[in-house]
């Protein structure tokens, strides 16, 4: 059992967004992807959550092509959380969670409330249950999408269920980026598969099982974190000198980006240059140490 990409293309205006991509996601496990903006991760996501159709390839969910599904059985089975996710009327952040609730097999109230609060708080949020959504910051309502979608896929089924989230850290805080990922971990011991869409290399060093990195739509690599995150591996994805430091007492790597040889004597780089050593006129010194 496992969701599956398989060789999967698909184009737009004549330019291919994804390129024969393959990649799988194990239960209880989380798969990472990585790449640069533009890259084809989020259409790669589209496509294994059924919203868009391959081209080429295959897209399947625990053994069964994702086209044969209904979009009940779907929803029962993945749960997609998007880059964005505007909502304007003003739900309580409970009833929000309470909203991936709807298409799965409906229990007793008592008991549907409890999975809405402990989602709630998982994700760290169980004080805002009855703020409005609209009043709340853009990083609490993404640590409530994120109840909303860990909600949908809370109880154990027949089939393994999976998550699917796009840059669910984005507009979270350095703290709150690592309590999110905890919180998934926590979903993935259970036994629920999870694809998540990181910028931050060392999130994944910290969080996957699995990473696979993409750019211009092609897999450049898929493995296991400190076997595809490498000065060298990622030099050549982001096209901007990488450096992995390991600090005392750390087990894990820092990934780290040194300056860019090409944009050295750019006249953007030479002006922030003067700014932090406070040569600009009018600009403020740095304080003495």
């Amino acid at each position: 059992m496992s969701y599956c990409a398989s060789v999967a293309a698909y184009a737009v205006g004549g330019r291919r967004l994804v390129d024969h991509a393959t990649l799988r996601i194990d239960p209880g496990s989380i798969h990472a992807l990585l790449g640069p903006n533009g890259a084809g991760k989020s259409t790669l996501l589209r496509l294994l959550s059924g919203e868009l159709e391959p081209d080429e390839g295959a897209i399947e969910l625990n053994g069964k092509p994702l086209r044969l599904f209904g979009a009940r059985e779907l929803a029962r089975q993945r749960a997609v959380l998007p880059q964005s996710h505007g909502l304007a009327f003003g739900f309580t952040a409970a009833q929000v969670v309470a909203l991936g609730r709807l298409p799965c097999a409906r229990r007793n109230a008592a008991a549907e409330a409890q999975i809405v609060e402990d989602a709630l708080a998982l994700a760290g949020v169980a004080g805002l249950a009855q703020r409005r959504y609209p009043t709340l910051s853009g990083g609490e309502r993404a640590r409530v999408q994120l109840a909303r979608v860990m909600a949908q896929v809370w109880e154990p089924a027949e089939t393994p269920r999976y998550l699917l989230l796009d840059e669910p850290t984005a507009s979270l805080d350095l703290a709150h980026q690592h309590d999110c990922l905890r919180a998934v971990r926590a979903l993935a011991g259970r036994g629920v598969g999870v694809l998540v869409i990181l910028h931050d290399p060392n999130l994944a060093l910290r969080h996957a099982d699995r990473v696979t990195l993409l750019r211009d739509g092609r897999v450049l690599a898929s493995g296991a974190p400190d076997a595809v995150i490498d000065e060298e591996t990622l030099t050549r994805l982001y096209r901007v000198p990488v450096r992995l430091l390991c600090a005392a007492g750390e087990a894990v790597p820092v990934v780290v980006v040194g300056e860019h040889p090409e944009k050295r004597d750019s006249p953007l780089f030479q002006e922030a240059k003067k700014l932090k050593k406070g040569t600009v006129p009018g600009a403020s010194a740095p304080p003495a140490s």
